[in-house]
């Protein structure tokens, strides 16, 4: 091992530099004016995609994520382009069979991706097989993860042995993924030394400042011989991103791992995020600064965000704290899963379920139950079997790759979305989010694609029309995101979600429109559940699916609806038995605690 090689940086403010600080929401306009001082730099590689960057697009910014691609793999034609994909869960939530993911990896690889950084949430390398098979069909570069945890089972030797089995795959680097911000300096150093001695593939760290420790990890890194870190530029840096650019560019000057980095340059790109930055301050969060606490709960920042919000919507931001505490209790009892996507929510929102309902395990969302039953993989160590049993039941436990058991699906996808679809990345991108992706490309088919509306800085309380040109903020209402569009004239019936406000000067009538989900006492508002046979939710959410018909009869614990809370799903059961006489919401429907949902008669 050479310790006079100059140290290769990837930056990462276009990926997860945003992601961590402004809820992803960086759009690819503010991404393009900085492209050609970026491409100069003379970066190993640039993250640009992958993560949660697809979703934010279909589901935020109302832009076509391959197309991004497109158009930063032409704005940056001399360095190599990174991004981050969940092994066999690619971009989503589940795991999609091989059909699928070999045809995104080519996708991905035909639009310009050259790096793929590939990570199993479970560490199971089982998970990544497919993944890496498919980059290796494309001639581009793999690079397996080690998802970097601390628990009674975890250890350097565990991950050195992960280490050796992805290059047994044929991985052309590792990278040591510690997306809480867990290592410490000492173990860094030992980690990346072990590793160094053991693999003969370039490897790479990335590690988040959320314990405000990992630029000192970085540097103990160095010493040990590791080839390339990640940073961001100062603007998308620190808090509960990583360390800044220019500041590890500073540090290694003069040094015999000198990055060669030219800090001038780089300042003067990240002045110009720094203005970007402003444009997305309401996305700003107090859960992004960096905080030790992260070593006692090991809650990713994003997580803490995530649950914050989840609490709010309940009116229990106060019992964040009791979430906290629950958390590693949680973790415990599925077997100490590393905390990323989706492990992360799949434990932070049973978590919460399990703090409101004041009682664990009332409620079990259904990715529990999968994961109990070994849909994500092979947990780290034995789950707690009572848990697993009240779950399940006697259902079996598989023990195969989870995708084994996957049919072939790329063909009945292309089927499903039909003629929405105009290319293939279209059906990859309807795969990822099915009703999420049918949308889009529904509103893009009918020119009706709007973009979340970014608050101006500084502005006024009553902001002023000019020329008849709606003015257009949003606003969050009962844990909910409405546009609001202010014009001189009030429009009744439009079946939009807006508020309209009459002005002339200042304001003189505000007129309501009616919201189906929230309507007055009196226009068929949903009533406050009151009786035995009442069926509510205790999280706040969509209406995925309802299990039951009028008439049907149900016995007490049988599931009647799912709903889906922060990407997760849940059984909603009957309280009791009965026949169902009836239903107040369907498919779509937003719904909120306390309401009656269902209505079951025990003497029908």
């Amino acid at each position: 091992m050479s310790q006079e090689k100059a140290v290769l940086i990837t930056d990462v403010a276009l990926r997860d530099g945003h992601q961590s600080l402004i809820a992803t929401r960086m759009r690819t306009e503010d991404m393009l004016p900085v492209c050609a001082q970026l491409d100069a730099i003379g970066f190993w590689s640039l993250e640009v995609w992958g993560g949660a960057t697809f979703d934010a697009c279909v589901r935020f910014l109302k832009e076509d994520p391959w197309e991004r691609l497109r158009q930063l793999r032409e704005a940056l034609p001399n360095t190599k382009l990174q991004m981050l994909v969940r092994g066999q869960n690619l971009l989503g939530y589940r795991h999609y069979a091989d059909d699928v993911v070999e045809a995104f990896i080519q996708k991905s690889a035909d639009n310009g991706m050259d790096i793929f950084r590939i990570f199993d949430a479970m560490n199971d390398v089982r998970n990544l097989k497919t993944a890496i098979e498919a980059v290796q069909k494309t001639g581009k570069h793999a690079q397996g993860t080690l998802c970097y945890t601390t628990s009674p089972v975890h250890n350097t030797a565990k991950f050195v042995q992960q280490a050796k089995d992805m290059v047994a795959m044929g991985v052309d680097s590792i990278a040591i993924k510690d997306m809480a911000g867990l290592l410490t300096p000492t173990a860094t150093s030992e980690l990346v030394s072990a590793l160094k001695d053991t693999v003969d593939v370039p490897l790479a760290l990335h590690s988040h400042m959320t314990s405000g420790l990992a630029g000192l990890c970085q540097l103990k890194a160095i010493e040990a011989g590791v080839d390339i870190i990640d940073t961001a530029m100062s603007a998308f840096a620190s808090g509960t991103s990583h360390p800044a650019t220019e500041t590890m560019v500073a540090a290694l000057k003069g040094t015999p791992r000198d990055s060669g980095l030219d800090l001038p340059a780089l300042q003067e790109i990240s002045a110009k995020l720094w203005d970007v930055r402003k444009k997305y301050h309401q996305f700003e969060s107090e859960f992004t600064r960096e905080d030790v606490g992260v070593q006692i709960n090991q809650v990713p920042g994003g997580m803490m965000s995530n649950l914050a919000n989840q609490l709010k919507e309940q009116g229990a931001l106060n019992r964040i704290n009791d979430v906290f505490a629950e958390i590693p209790a949680v973790r415990k009892d599925l077997g100490y899963p590393p905390l990323v996507t989706p492990t992360s929510q799949i434990v932070g929102t049973q978590a919460v379920m399990n703090i409101l309902a004041d009682k664990r395990y009332t409620t079990i969302t259904n990715e529990v139950k999968r994961y109990l039953q070994g849909h994500y993989g092979a947990a780290p160590a034995e789950v707690n079997k009572d848990l697993r049993a009240k779950a399940i039941g006697s259902e079996d436990v598989i023990d195969v790759r989870p995708a084994d058991l996957l049919a072939p699906e790329l063909s009945k996808l292309r089927k499903e979305v039909g003629e929405l679809a105009k290319s293939e990345e279209d059906v990859l991108l309807y795969a990822m989010f099915p009703d999420l992706g049918r949308s889009f490309l529904e509103e893009r088919e009918a020119g009706t694609l709007v973009p979340e509306v970014l608050e101006p800085i500084g502005e006024a309380a009553r902001p002023v029309s000019e020329g008849g040109v709606p003015t257009e903020f949003v606003i969050d209402v009962h844990g909910e995101s409405y546009q609001v569009a202010i014009t001189g004239v009030g429009i009744k019936g439009s079946g939009k979600r807006h508020i309209y406000m009459s002005l002339d000067g200042m304001p003189e009538e505000v007129v309501f429109e009616a919201l189906n989900e929230y309507k007055a006492e009196g226009s068929n508002s949903r009533k406050s559940a009151s009786k035995p046979g009442h069926v509510s939710t205790n999280m706040p959410g969509n209406i995925v699916e309802v299990l039951v018909a009028v008439g049907d009869t149900v016995t007490a614990g049988q599931a009647v609806l799912v709903t889906e809370a922060m990407k997760m799903e849940a059984e909603v059961q009957a309280p009791i038995a009965g026949k169902v006489i009836e239903i107040f919401v369907s498919k779509g429907d937003r719904v909120t605690p306390g309401e009656v949902l269902i209505e079951i008669d025990a003497g029908a």
